[in-house]
């Protein structure tokens, strides 16, 4: 997979977040944006999503030198941000279902499957509403990076995570990272991006 960025900046009322990137992402890297605090990088992000609308130039996106149109990139992606909601009345297992609907898995997973993947069997009927913030964390994880998807966003993917709940981290995307695209934004937690061999800082674009 391949994206394009050309010229793309966004701003609000009259402040520009960023303005004039350019850069070409290949499915033969791995990508993390880093930048401090409210300095642009999940705004940027969500752009590539399609979440939000850049305000000046254009994203081309293609698999296998076929264009993709950018209405139907959601289609293409999966994506965990400590911000998404989840239907908190949903157990893990109906969750998992839920989204099966929409967005395939890999093959090889069942929901029984994922639920030993997330190491959170001892929860698996309890609604998500009375899970831990870490806890949930791990729920987003899990069902963006098992999703059989050849591209793979993750927005500050440590959040409200302990060293155990890392190393869970590290562990599962090292072994479902194999031919995606994969963003990571960070704020230089370096252990929420070991796999990445590209760097973009947002604050070069303001």
């Amino acid at each position: 997979m391949q994206i394009k960025l050309n010229n793309i900046g966004k701003r609000y009322n009259y402040e520009w977040i960023f303005r004039k990137v350019n850069y070409e992402f290949t499915s033969d890297n791995n990508y993390v944006i880093l930048g401090g605090n409210g300095s642009g990088k999940s705004t940027l992000l969500q752009v590539i999503t399609g979440n939000i609308m850049q305000s000046e130039g254009e994203i081309n996106y293609t698999i296998s030198d076929s264009k993709i149109e950018n209405e139907t990139i959601f289609k293409h992606l999966s994506f965990a941000a400590p911000y998404l909601e989840l239907f908190e009345e949903f157990t893990l297992a109906e969750s998992i279902e839920f989204q099966a609907k929409f967005k395939p898995f890999y093959k090889e997973l069942d929901t029984k499957k994922i639920i030993a993947l997330t190491q959170l069997e001892k929860a698996k009927d309890k609604q998500l509403k009375q899970y831990s913030s870490g806890m949930k964390q791990r729920v987003r994880l899990a069902l963006a990076i098992l999703s059989d998807t050849p591209l793979l966003l993750l927005d500050e993917p440590t959040s409200n995570l302990d060293k155990k709940a890392i190393d869970w981290y590290q562990n599962l995307i090292n072994n479902y990272s194999q031919n995606r695209l994969i963003f990571v934004c960070s704020n230089q937690q370096e252990y929420e991006y070991p796999f990445c061999n590209k760097q973009l800082f947002i604050e070069e674009f303001k």
